[in-house]
């Protein structure tokens, strides 16, 4: 494996009181943190996820991750684990994830019997929600969306304050929008098919017979002048917004905060998508939409947030926050320090 590490306290491991480990595993990364007993992030590792060699090595790489962080934490007394897929949050298990391909794993068992620590475990997005909510975009907001739009399209889901916790809740990317696409999921239509970072190159490079490889290049070609590439952008952006404006007939969301890989075009994404969410919406309320504060490191720092969590007398989001500034929390974990 790969091992790069920061730390603000040198190269060697952090000792110090209450410490915990989070650990965010993404289909092509796994993303790891230290923080202190204040919740400040101390260190951040990076891991590639083995995933073309089988769910089994993956699952043996994401508990030897875990030994790794906490080989750089002494004392540490939580870890926090968020993975994709199909997630039981309160049962400790990843029922499934089509990208990794493992199933009915019970993690929160497993590392609990391999390192003898409590265990905060859950989803990432809905870790990446939790995040936001408690120290990020929508900190304070009871009625939200965290909305990461990347490889695939998924949703956390705040309602009155709560979080929307069914399994198969917050799938936003396979709402059909009748985009005339296949689906990976094997439906028809799905926001997915059209919207997603992946999406979007693969429907240029279908069109021109280009060779893009990814989304961002296709925003160059927009800026850049290329027709196709704006038609692209501009089926992908009015998909998006349908999708928002039936989630916002339903749920009345105040704020819709888009983060994922596809956030990073700003502006270029947010601003249209505003505008054609508002011609869609009649009577409505309309919700405002954000960028993610917290950049990719959302999940990560949100299995923080959960690790803590899982320490007698605490609940998540309690008033906690990972980073005193959440644009350090960004720069410490993106290795700026």
């Amino acid at each position: 494996m790969s091992r790069t590490w920061t730390a603000r306290e040198g190269s060697g491991a952090v000792v110090h009181a209450g410490l915990v480990v989070a650990l965010d595993v993404g289909g092509t990364a796994m993303k790891g943190v230290v923080l202190d007993s204040d919740d400040r992030i101390v260190g951040f590792h990076r891991w590639p996820t083995p995933r073309s060699e089988g769910p089994a090595v993956v699952v043996d790489a994401v508990l030897d991750a875990v030994g790794d962080l906490l080989a750089r934490a002494d004392g540490a007394v939580a870890v926090g684990l968020v993975v994709p897929g199909l997630v039981d949050d309160h049962g400790g298990v990843a029922l499934h994830s089509e990208n990794i391909g493992w199933r009915d794993v019970a993690f929160r068992d497993r590392v609990v019997e391999r390192y003898g620590l409590p265990v905060g475990f859950g989803h990432d997005v809905r870790a990446g929600g939790l995040a936001e909510r408690t120290l990020g975009a929508a900190h304070g907001v009871d009625d939200v969306l965290f909305l990461p739009v990347g490889t695939g399209i998924s949703g956390a889901m705040y309602v009155a304050g709560h979080l929307v916790e069914n399994i198969y809740g917050g799938e936003i990317g396979h709402i059909d929008v009748g985009s005339g696409e296949d689906c990976a999921c094997g439906a028809h239509g799905c926001l997915e098919s059209i919207a997603s970072a992946a999406a979007i190159a693969m429907r240029y490079n279908r069109t021109t017979g280009g060779s893009v490889a990814g989304a961002e290049e296709v925003l160059h070609l927009m800026v850049a002048g290329d027709v196709v590439a704006a038609t692209v952008w501009d089926e992908a952006v009015d998909a998006l917004a349908r999708a928002l404006a039936t989630y916002t007939s339903l749920l009345a969301p105040e704020v819709i905060v888009v983060g994922g890989g596809l956030s990073r075009a700003g502006e270029a994404l947010l601003g249209p998508l505003r505008n054609r969410l508002r011609e869609l919406l009649v009577w409505q309320q309309h919700p405002r939409i954000v960028p993610a504060l917290l950049g990719d490191n959302a999940a990560c720092l949100g299995a923080g947030l959960l690790a803590r969590a899982a320490l007698p007398g605490e609940l998540p989001g309690q008033g906690r926050a990972v980073a005193s500034d959440p644009h350090e929390a960004v720069a410490l974990a993106d290795g700026d320090v």
